[in-house]
């Protein structure tokens, strides 16, 4: 089976290259705690494979032979722009990586279909330079939901795609998709990739969720990556812990390790084995 590498070097090597093609996995975390960066530096450097050897041989290495590049990476958001976006990955690597990773990444804001059914003033989330085909997305009621759902049918297959984020729909839309909604979603995706093929990482902000919601999440999908603070001695650190991963998580057993530490650097989020909980 061909592995999807996330671009996390120290991780995929770990994981024999990689997440298995087909693959739902949730990103999960406190705010701050790295789960967003992690999302960030997998889009990044899977587009910077194909665009740009040189870089990514030099933050990245080598590929495991059992690892594949998918063809197109997309970045999904509901409530931000690609400019944004741009800014953010800028705060997390360097900036050489951030101006060839862009050639390669699709981005997709569906922050009308989010927001229009809602009190917040259109321009706020349509701009100055509306189009007409901005306007026309406005006036469209199908939901969020069914925007989603066409762009992933159009665009998922093959393809790693990272949707910012799965907790942001819950509400969305002026009430309109409920925490059932939300759950049936992320099981819905599973099958889906499944037959897809590619990677999707769906970002969860577990500060806006209940255990039992996040417990439903992780259920319904194919793996999931927590991250959180913890404290040690006189300083906090980031920690990924592996809750979950069908296809993979034996072989972390079977090492004894689930839970990593994790730094940011020039190439973005990576895990250290410098501490490893057996």
């Amino acid at each position: 089976m061909d592995r999807i590498p996330f671009g996390v070097a120290q991780l995929d090597s770990v994981l024999g290259g990689g997440a298995p093609e087909g693959s739902v996995v949730l990103v999960a975390g406190e705010s701050g705690a790295g789960a967003r960066e992690f999302a960030y530096t997998s889009a990044a450097m899977n587009a910077l494979a194909r665009v740009d050897d040189e870089t990514f041989d030099l933050y990245y290495g080598d590929l495991d032979d059992a690892a594949a590049v998918p063809p197109e990476v997309h970045y999904l958001s509901f409530t931000t722009d690609a400019d944004y976006i741009e800014r953010e990955l800028r705060y997390t690597m360097a900036d050489e990586i951030v101006d060839a990773a862009l050639e390669g990444i699709e981005f997709a804001d569906l922050s009308p279909e989010y927001f229009q059914l809602s009190a917040i003033p259109r321009e706020w989330y349509m701009g100055a330079t509306s189009t007409i085909h901005d306007l026309g997305r406005a006036g469209n009621r199908d939901g969020v939901l069914s925007a989603l759902g066409e762009y992933l049918t159009n665009n998922a297959a093959g393809n790693l795609v990272v949707i910012d984020s799965v907790t942001d729909l819950v509400g969305a839309s002026g009430g309109e998709v409920e925490w059932a909604d939300v759950a049936m979603l992320v099981r819905g995706l599973a099958k889906a990739v499944h037959s897809w093929g590619g990677l999707l990482l769906a970002l969860v902000n577990t500060d806006t969720i209940t255990d039992r919601q996040l417990g439903q999440l992780v259920d319904g999908s194919g793996g999931t990556l927590q991250f959180s603070w913890e404290s040690g001695g006189s300083k906090r650190a980031r920690t990924m812990v592996v809750r979950e991963f069908r296809g993979v998580l034996s072989q972390l057993e079977s090492e004894n390790i689930v839970r990593f530490e994790t730094e940011i650097h020039d190439g973005g989020l990576d895990i250290s084995d410098v501490r490893k909980i057996r």
